[in-house]
């Protein structure tokens, strides 16, 4: 919407200019011509055009500003701004006297295109010299942090911010996140996702309603704990779903998207939004089981194919042990054979260990033991 919107700017913008211009014109000239409208909508359609291409410009270098802005440090930030600023204000001042001159009709060209150039060149000037310099003004207002020096020699990237989803509040992990101190800068909650929460919590389904609250009830304790680091973004965007307007605003801020959705987690990593998955973060922190190690695993269930059981580890991974089926409630020792890594979590597979696993029962009390048949070589005739 503001592409376009820019483009019909710079279109209505050339075609007027083009169009008033047949008026600069010189007199002698403009006698000569015969049809002055004919020329009018000459100009004005050649003027439309170099706006239209001047509009495609201005789009491609606000795109790559943009880009630029969302992932600059704060402090060059300012500092930039504030030297562009000042570039401006110098050259507006210097320029003000020629625009006071008194200049014939054949000269009147050079006073904007004097200040068109002072500007531009003040403005670079004092752009670059920001760059080079005012982090070092910066530093003198606090010396003392030693986080923003690393941020402006560049060795210390400086924290995105975390959007969070409606999953994730609901989820209730991201406490724990935040109070360990594994997520670092600002916390965004859209405000989307904020009526989607009242409206769960105003549902008159018993199941939805206990989320929305839990979800608010969270938001709220979050607000108290962090106060200002949490942060409502009340900006309405079009989209169809909040799923949409989230995506729009993490691409908008720069930001990374926090969800534990995983269709979600696909459709921003196709649109090149940073998004962080919390079951897969869960995931990847759960402590790794290789084959070959030896468990002492209590047995739950009995497992869907034959001669199997089933139990867990600490972490809640599910572990199929082959032999084990009819053992539920026995602690039993068993050897972890391989594991499964699925989108949905994790299985580990494993087997009795010792000779118990090759029957996976266990004798029964007064059995009695088979005896070889005589004759039988492989047996021996003790003397």
């Amino acid at each position: 919407m503001v592409d376009t919107l820019i483009l019909v700017l710079f279109v209505v913008s050339g075609a007027a200019a083009g169009w008033l211009g047949v008026d600069l014109l010189p007199e002698q000239q403009l006698i000569q011509i015969q049809n002055l409208e004919r020329l009018s909508w000459i100009l004005g359609a050649g003027g439309g055009l170099a706006g239209l291409l001047a509009g495609f410009v201005f789009q491609r270098l606000r795109k790559r500003l943009m880009e630029q802005v969302r992932t600059m440090p704060t402090d060059l930030l300012v500092s930039r701004a504030v030297g562009l600023i000042l570039g401006l204000l110098v050259a507006n001042l210097l320029i003000s006297p020629i625009l006071f001159l008194s200049l014939p009709w054949e000269l009147v060209l050079v006073k904007p295109l004097a200040a068109v150039a002072a500007n531009v060149f003040f403005g670079v000037s004092g752009y670059n010299l920001a760059e080079v310099h005012g982090r070092t003004l910066l530093r003198l207002f606090n010396p003392s942090s030693t986080e923003a020096l690393l941020v402006a020699d560049g060795v210390l990237m400086p924290a995105s911010a975390k959007i969070l989803d409606t999953s994730v509040i609901i989820d209730g992990r991201i406490r724990g996140l935040l109070d360990s101190g594994l997520l670092e800068g600002q916390v965004i909650v859209a405000q989307s996702v904020i009526d989607e929460l009242q409206a769960l919590a105003d549902s008159s389904n018993t199941e939805k309603r206990s989320k929305g609250r839990r979800g608010l009830k969270l938001l709220s304790s979050l607000r108290e704990r962090y106060g200002r680091r949490l942060v409502v973004n009340t900006t309405r965007y079009e989209g169809n779903g909040v799923d949409d307007k989230l995506l729009k605003l993490a691409a908008d801020t720069g930001g990374t998207l926090l969800t534990a959705d995983y269709n979600l987690t696909k459709v921003a990593e196709v649109q090149t939004v940073k998004v962080m998955n919390l079951s897969e973060l869960v995931i990847a922190l759960r402590p790794e089981v290789q084959p070959g190690d030896e468990l002492n695993l209590k047995i739950v269930r009995d497992g869907k194919e034959a001669n199997q059981g089933v139990g867990y580890l600490d972490d809640g991974t599910m572990v199929v042990v082959d032999g084990a089926h009819g053992r539920g409630g026995e602690r039993l020792p068993v050897v972890i054979t391989g594991a499964l890594q699925t989108p949905t979590g994790r299985m580990v597979f494993g087997r009795l260990e010792g000779a118990a696993s090759a029957t996976g029962a266990k004798p029964k009390p007064g059995s009695k033991k088979s005896t070889p048949a005589k004759g039988d070589p492989g047996t021996a005739n003790p003397r």
